[in-house]
Parts: C-alpha cells; sequence; structure tokens
C-alpha cells in the first residue's frame, strides 16, 4: 500500500453514558441502544445482560456468578486520506474491544478485539452496489471483484502499524448465522465454545468475510439457542484463552438476542440439523427497544453517503493503492 495512506485508531468506552461519535454508522448495533428516550436504561440493561452470561460461562471459581465484569470499547480505524494533499479522513471500519475485569483479584484482563464489525464501506457493497447490480434481473448475481476492496482495506488495516502498536492478537468477528442455510452438528465440541457445527454452502456474507482474510467456524455455546459464527485468522481454538473466548460469546450472543431473538433468544435450542428463521414465532423479547426496519432503512443512506463520499472520490485511488494482502 502506498505510505500516504495510513490508518488512525480511536478507542471511546461504551458504557451506560455512551453517545454515538458523528463519524459512527447509527445502524452499528451499540449505535442502536444509545437512540431514543430509553437510551440508557437500554445500555444499562444490555451491559447487565452481557455481565451475567459471562459469568454463567466462566463458572469455576465462581460460585455466586458474580466474580468478573466486561468493559467494552468502540474501536474506530479511520483512514487518512492525505493522499489528495489535504488532511481529510474516512471512518472505514468499526469494532470492539473486550476487557474483562476479576472482581475477586482487581486484574484487568485483555479480552479480543472485533466481536461486532460495523464498515461503510459493506453497507456500500450490500445496500447500493448490489441492489443496483441485481435490478431488472431474475436470478441474483453479485459484482465482479465484489468485495475486494473492502477486504484489502480491511487486511492493511490489521497489517498496519497502528493495529500492530495498539492490538496483540488477529481480530474474531461474531456475527449471526445465515437464515439461508442449514447448519449441522458435529461430534466436536469446546469447553468454552461449545457444540460445533458446519453448514451445507458458503453464504455470501462467508465468501465476502474470505476476501477479508478470515474463515468461519460454528458454535454453539452452553445453554445458548443457536450456533454463532466466529470469523477469524488463524487457529480460533489455540490463540485465544477461554475468558477471552466467553468475553466475545457473552458481548455477541447478547446483541444479538435484541436484534435478532427469532433465531438467539428462541424458547427452543437449535438441533442436529438446523436453519435459522428470521419468521420464527416461538421467541422471547428482551426488555430493550430496537426498530430493525429503521436500520434497514439507513444502511441503504450510509451506502448512498459512502458512495458520495468516499467511493467515487478516491476509487482510481483505493484500487491502485490497496494492491491484494495474501
Amino acid at each position: 500500500m502506498n505510505n500516504a495512506f495510513t490508518f488512525t485508531v480511536k478507542s471511546l468506552r461504551f458504557d451506560e453514558n455512551y453517545n454515538p461519535s458523528g463519524n459512527t454508522r447509527i445502524t452499528t448495533n451499540f449505535a442502536n441502544l444509545a437512540r431514543g428516550e430509553k437510551r440508557q436504561e437500554n445500555l444499562r440493561n444490555a451491559l447487565v445482560m452481557i455481565d451475567n452470561r459471562f459469568n454463567s460461562l466462566a463458572y469455576w471459581d465462581n460460585p455466586k456468578s458474580d466474580r468478573y465484569a466486561v468493559e467494552l470499547e468502540i474501536i474506530s480505524a479511520e483512514l487518512n486520506l492525505g493522499a489528495e494533499g489535504n488532511n481529510s479522513t474516512f471512518p472505514v471500519i468499526e469494532i470492539l474491544k473486550t476487557n474483562i475485569v476479576d472482581k475477586k483479584t482487581n486484574e484487568r484482563i485483555e479480552g479480543i478485539v472485533g466481536n461486532n464489525f460495523s464498515s461503510y464501506v459493506r453497507d456500500y457493497d450490500f445496500s447500493v452496489l448490489l441492489s443496483e447490480h441485481n435490478k431488472n434481473h431474475t436470478e441474483f448475481r453479485t459484482p465482479d471483484n465484489f468485495g475486494d476492496l473492502h477486504g484489502n482495506i480491511f487486511k492493511n488495516f490489521v497489517n498496519s502499524e497502528a493495529y500492530k502498536a495498539n492490538f496483540n492478537k488477529a481480530p474474531v468477528i461474531c456475527l449471526s448465522v445465515s437464515s439461508k442455510n442449514t447448519y449441522y452438528r458435529t461430534g466436536n465440541e469446546h469447553p468454552v465454545l461449545g457444540i460445533e457445527y458446519q453448514q451445507d454452502e458458503l453464504s455470501l456474507t462467508d465468501e465476502y468475510f474470505g476476501k477479508m482474510g478470515l474463515r468461519a467456524r460454528y458454535f454453539m455455546p452452553a445453554n445458548s439457542a443457536a450456533p454463532l459464527a466466529f470469523y477469524f485468522h488463524g487457529d480460533l481454538l489455540s490463540d485465544y484463552t477461554n475468558l477471552e473466548l466467553i468475553s466475545t460469546i457473552s458481548t455477541m450472543e447478547t446483541f444479538q438476542k435484541i436484534y435478532r431473538p427469532e433465531i438467539y433468544n428462541a424458547n427452543s435450542a437449535a438441533g442436529r440439523h438446523y436453519q435459522p428463521s428470521l419468521s420464527h414465532q416461538d421467541y422471547s423479547l428482551t426488555r430493550i427497544v430496537y426498530d430493525r426496519e429503521e436500520r434497514s432503512q439507513l444502511a441503504i443512506e450510509q451506502g448512498k453517503f459512502t458512495e458520495e463520499r468516499f467511493i467515487k472520490p478516491y476509487q482510481t485511488l483505493l484500487e491502485q493503492w490497496f494492491t491484494p494482502v495474501l
């Protein structure tokens, strides 16, 4: 990558007093919680859910299930666009960093970076480019080189000096499983991640994240309703400690219970063969307010914003400088 393009990493604590910054995508999971009249109640309830889930999984030497608390940081990666003779930046990636507080030993333990994944360029790819490409076509198609630019930006960020100066391990992204695929239990069971599933075919998200240098494994932790998709580089089972993995599970399962209750807050757990469905009716709601329809509409607006402010003005330079990273 040309040295004219560099990254700046910024951090903001996510707690009950959190207010989204001007550069935060308003469809981001945590930004959604911080909107409306019940914003502080939403945030407080979500954080309590995360702590409770963490303690239920980290049960050893934890008889009252209150030993640990999870602290969250919102990590924003801004791309510096100094190549055009100015100091403008664009917020290309937003992820979460977990930290674990051991209240018994008064120790603060570093968790995993990644978890939630937010990207304006991803909004553009899925809500603008993909939609335009399939207009007036009956059969779904993806454009040539779909996701290449986004993938190369991500890989350059993870290999950048800015990332290495702030984080010791590769990111792990945790998402919902695809409602278009069927998942099958394997004979593998991890003591923290739980029962492993495999799917019948790659989803579009799998292919998209593959261009980011990440591959997926699917696990359903103890007392969960459905498997989670973990996207990672390296060895998910060996590269991270049990507490690190629990911090990701507790954080992202909480978000999924709020945003996809039909799947992750279902009243019965996934069976040996499982196809997720957002039309499933046997589920419970959390006490947290969320407007999923509004979120879909905002994704289109943000995709158009990205096209106007980032893709069109810098496309030639981006394609020239963000050459593939293996």
